[in-house]
């Protein structure tokens, strides 16, 4: 006996229904459109994030272990894949560290756009199975005349710094063996005082970011006429 099309009706919007309210499908980072890849190379894949207010991103899976820098203060909704909802309040340049593998969505509660730069970290498992060299400080508050220099965390063999400068403000000479990325918080007007090269302007738009290669030693200044505050990530 052939089923009625009453029948054939109630079985199909039964179906429909039960597709609608699967989980959702995930997507590659990649193919989140609010997720915009910046910067990619053997250590880092950086990704400049904006979600409208009161907007959400897609169901995006993170591979890697990232850190990310908030640019504005906001509150989300971090909904990952089979776990409870988890809301975040967040301040300007406020900067985590996530272990990667995991799939999620990003609610934005607030009224203002929710930005931030996300920083994988390519090289993770690799630091997993490895112990990768101490740095000198891996966690320290430097004073410096008219700002500070916080080294914030280490993780994957990672430095993690935050520099705060007022202007005419100045971070004394030092020395970058490997190379680091810079995520402007702020504007930034920067001179960089290479040794050997004389001084080099810097200009930056607050989530800008900029891959720097190592083996240098410099001296950098706040040239600018408002405060400076900017996130580093150095590599060994």
């Amino acid at each position: 006996m052939k089923p009625s099309r009453a029948t054939l009706i109630v079985l199909f919007s039964s179906i429909l229904l039960a597709a609608q309210t699967a989980a959702p499908s995930e997507v590659e980072i990649t193919s989140e459109g609010h997720h915009h890849l910046a910067i990619e190379n053997e250590y880092v894949r950086v990704f400049q994030v904006e979600v409208p207010p009161h907007g959400q991103t897609l169901m995006h899976r993170h591979r890697h272990d990232y850190v990310f820098v908030t640019l504005g203060a906001s509150q989300i909704e971090n909904d990952v894949m089979d776990k409870p909802p988890v809301t975040l309040k967040l301040q300007d340049g406020e900067t985590r560290f996530s272990p990667g593998n995991f799939a999620h969505v990003a609610k934005n509660l607030a009224d203002t756009p929710f930005r931030n730069v996300t920083i994988e970290i390519m090289k993770d498992e690799q630091a997993h199975k490895t112990v990768p060299p101490k740095w000198d400080e891996e966690r320290a508050l430097h004073v410096l005349e008219g700002g500070t220099l916080d080294i914030m965390f280490v993780q994957d063999g990672v430095r993690v710094s935050e520099i705060e400068l007022q202007p005419g403000a100045r971070v004394p000479k030092h020395h970058h063996t490997g190379p680091h990325l810079l995520v402007a918080v702020s504007d930034l007007e920067l001179r960089s005082d290479v040794e050997g090269q004389g001084p080099m302007p810097g200009h930056f738009k607050s989530g800008d970011v900029k891959w720097l290669p190592g083996g240098y030693t410099h001296a950098l200044t706040n040239v600018g006429k408002e405060p400076a505050k900017f996130v580093t990530l150095e590599f060994q």
